[in-house]
This record gives structure tokens, C-alpha cells and sequence, in this order.
């Protein structure tokens, strides 16, 4: 099956809401091998100004996969996942991502370009904080959303033979 080229510009709403917990926090940092005191200790994540354990700067990836998991489930999409490498990964930080957060990411695809028998496919996902009034679906239009931290992934999707 080939790439859908009629991604291109197709969003995907927030999902489900990620809760950020100390121990995922710290779990993340030792598996990065992230050493800050910040990511393991209340007491020195307080003295820094923050409201609780901050998570490394990478952690924003666990709930931007759980986006692009909607693109690659798409069956619309053409995406057979054992034939997916990935190409790039960027972070843009809004605000840190401190224990005690409750996410949402929404999903954009930026580009889809045909590369031989395969595609090139850049996607955006919009992280965003849940304000304490939401207590339903990541979609309740009464609650705040704080954006907290843009990601930006190209994989390439190799065709048959590749």
C-alpha cells in the first residue's frame, strides 16, 4: 500500500491525557541517564522555582508518540509501521513539564513527500497542560489548555524492496 499523499494537512485531536507522575519522572530521568537533582528530588525541583519534580526535556516524546500512534493507526494512512525509520525529532519548550501535569497532544501533518517507492512524512504535535477544571475527554472545551511544548518528527516510510 502506498502513502496517502492527501495527509498532508490532516490533524488529529487530542486523546487521551497523559498523567505525569513523580515516579514516571524519575523513571524517564534514570533511563536517560538525566542526573539532575530536579528530576529525583521535591525539595531541589522547589529550590529551582518549580511546583514539583521537573521532567527532562525529552520526556515531552512519551506523549507525542501516543499522537503520532493515531496517524500510524489511520488506516487511511497507507503507514505499515515494520516499514517506518525515524528521521528527526525537535523539541520546542513552552514551560517545563513538572509532575502534578496533565496532558494532551494534538496532531498535525506538516508534509508528506513521495521518495522513491516510500514517503517522508513530517508531523507537528501540540502539547498541551489540562487546567484543573477538566474532568472529562482531553476534548472538554471548558477547561484551559497552556501550551507546554511543540515536537516535530519526520519518518520516513521505506517502500517495498527498501
Amino acid at each position: 500500500m502506498t502513502i496517502n499523499p492527501d495527509l498532508q494537512g490532516r490533524s488529529y485531536p487530542a486523546a487521551e491525557v497523559y498523567d505525569v507522575g513523580r515516579e514516571k519522572i524519575r523513571e524517564f530521568a534514570r533511563a536517560v541517564k538525566a542526573t539532575h537533582p530536579a528530576h529525583f528530588d521535591v525539595d531541589a525541583a522547589k529550590a529551582l522555582g518549580h511546583s514539583d519534580l521537573v521532567a527532562p526535556p525529552t520526556f515531552a516524546i512519551i506523549v507525542a508518540q501516543r499522537a503520532d500512534a493515531q496517524l500510524i493507526e489511520d488506516p487511511e494512512s497507507g503507514i505499515d509501521f515494520s516499514r517506518v525509520v525515524h528521521a528527526d525529532q525537535r523539541f520546542t519548550h513552552h514551560r517545563p513539564i513538572v509532575a502534578g501535569d496533565r496532558l494532551v497532544a494534538e496532531l498535525h501533518v506538516d508534509g508528506v513527500r513521495a521518495m522513491g517507492g516510500g514517503a517522508m512524512i513530517t508531523t507537528r504535535s501540540e502539547i498541551f497542560a489540562l487546567g484543573s477544571d477538566v474532568t472529562g475527554a482531553a476534548g472538554d472545551s471548558a477547561g484551559v489548555r497552556e501550551p507546554v511544548a511543540t515536537t516535530t518528527s519526520s519518518i520516513l516510510v521505506r517502500g517495498e524492496g527498501q
